[in-house]
């Protein structure tokens, strides 16, 4: 058994959260490749260290002092050096920062140096061997990740008797310049090191339980997923359930690894297990034919009447090229035979709304064509839905009994996602009637 275990900012904020992650590690002789993410918030008012090396930057761009702020991470640092007493010569390593910064410093250096304090810092705690993601992380010229390149190096540490740690969310190019990944990135950093090495398990370690069956923020104590499959987790995922990062599930489902999200502050807690397949899994405990409920707010429908136009040979063509034309991504895309709505976020569209509705009356000359806004998706993700005939009808009569009008509706062709659009102002209660009717009242009676 070999796992990847990736810890997150939450997780090494300070020296308690360090001997948090030291006791995880050490529970389980399998944790042999650690990531770890650059220090988080240790309160609500504290910063987390990338951000402040990211205004260190703009500073320092803008020719404006950047000693306060640099000053900050120090003694982030140095505080938890101090307290688990570690011997790494935080001096040196400050003022090699220090020196690149007197020069002409590229962002994406100095936003990673919080990921590789924390590495060192961990490495010396945990008796690890220290390896910098630069060696082994190499992006290739147009922005993908070589996991064969990963592969090959990180092979060589996996037969050694100690574990190895490795800082996420940053890499190099192939002549050495240092570059990070999008925010979020050390999911990512993770994931390749588990397709690397033919990892059993990538855990990422984080500061909730795994993933709920709703936000928490509107569902009082929501029940926990205990399996979700890669399909649901992408349909939750882009819907707001923003618990991983999107391009971290890739790496490990080209290999079929499962993700085993789990919670530094509750070790004991099995978190949600991020599956390819439950169906095995599935026969000894059956799902709840609802996985999850989720969505955003903020959408605006624009809606095309114009008889048969769906059976136009070129007519949806030519209604997306003028979404094309001004860089707005569609998000779904509604149909009957004479009516076509265009779903797209309403920030994308806030600069450019009338500009498109122009060019729509122009290019295709609808009967009618009317926009709303203040539009808001709700998404009903679960693999058990295809088990359960009349399912939507079901969730769309409790719209109804709770006096939700639902604006738009779709589902995907295997039944494993009913997104329902309402107002913004009906949100919190479309997915609180869902949850109650379908999961809290069936629970109760079960």
């Amino acid at each position: 058994m070999i796992k990847v275990a990736k810890f997150g900012g939450s997780s090494v904020a300070n020296a308690e959260q360090f001997a948090k992650v030291r006791q995880i590690v050490q529970s389980d002789p399998s944790r042999k490749f650690i990531v770890v993410s650059a220090c988080g918030k240790e309160y609500k008012e504290d910063h987390k260290v990338t951000d402040l090396l990211y205004l260190c930057h703009a500073h320092l761009k803008y020719g404006v002092t950047y000693e306060p702020i640099f000053s900050m991470v120090e003694n982030k640092y140095r505080s938890i050096a101090e307290e688990l007493h570690l011997k790494t010569d935080l001096d040196e390593e400050f003022r090699k920062i220090r020196s690149i910064m007197k020069k002409d410093l590229s962002e994406d250096y100095l936003v990673s140096r919080g990921e590789y304090l924390t590495a060192i810092l961990m490495a010396e705690y945990l008796d690890f061997v220290f390896l910098d993601a630069s060696k082994v992380i190499r992006f290739k010229y147009d922005g993908s990740i070589d996991l064969d390149y990963t592969a090959h190096v990180i092979n060589e540490y996996a037969h050694q008797s100690k574990g190895i740690v490795v800082p996420g969310f940053y890499g190099a190019l192939p002549n050495g310049v240092i570059r990070v990944m999008s925010r979020g990135g050390s999911d990512i950093t993770g994931s390749v090191l588990a397709n690397a090495i033919d990892a059993d398990v990538y855990e990422n370690w984080t500061d909730v339980s795994g993933f709920f069956m709703a936000d928490p923020r509107i569902i009082d104590h929501p029940l926990q997923i205990p399996r979700i499959n890669y399909n649901e987790l992408r349909e939750m995922s882009y819907m707001g359930a923003n618990v991983l990062h999107d391009d971290a599930v890739f790496p490990v489902k080209m290999k079929n690894i499962p993700i085993n999200v789990r919670n530094t502050n509750e070790p004991d807690n099995p978190g949600t297990m991020i599956m390819e397949d439950c169906t095995e899994y599935d026969r000894k405990n059956p799902p709840h034919f609802i996985t999850g409920i989720t969505g955003r707010k903020d959408y605006t429908v624009i809606t095309i009447v114009r008889n048969q136009s769906v059976s136009g040979i070129s007519f949806l063509r030519r209604l997306l090229s003028v979404f094309e034309e001004f860089n707005v991504a569609v998000e779904t895309l509604p149909t009957t035979v004479d009516t076509v709505s265009v779903i797209v976020a309403s920030e994308s569209v806030s600069h450019c709304l009338y500009e498109i509705i122009g060019r729509i009356k122009e290019d295709l000359a609808p009967e009618d064509l009317h926009m709303e806004d203040h539009v808001a998706i709700v998404a009903i993700v679960g693999r058990g839905m295809k088990q359960q005939p009349g399912i939507s009808g079901k969730l769309i009569s409790e719209f109804g009994n709770n006096g939700i009008n639902i604006k738009v509706l779709s589902q995907t062709n295997d039944e494993r996602c009913i997104e329902v659009g309402v107002l913004n102002r009906d949100f919190e209660k479309a997915i609180q009637c869902i949850y109650d009717k379908f999961i809290k009242e069936e629970g109760e009676q079960v």
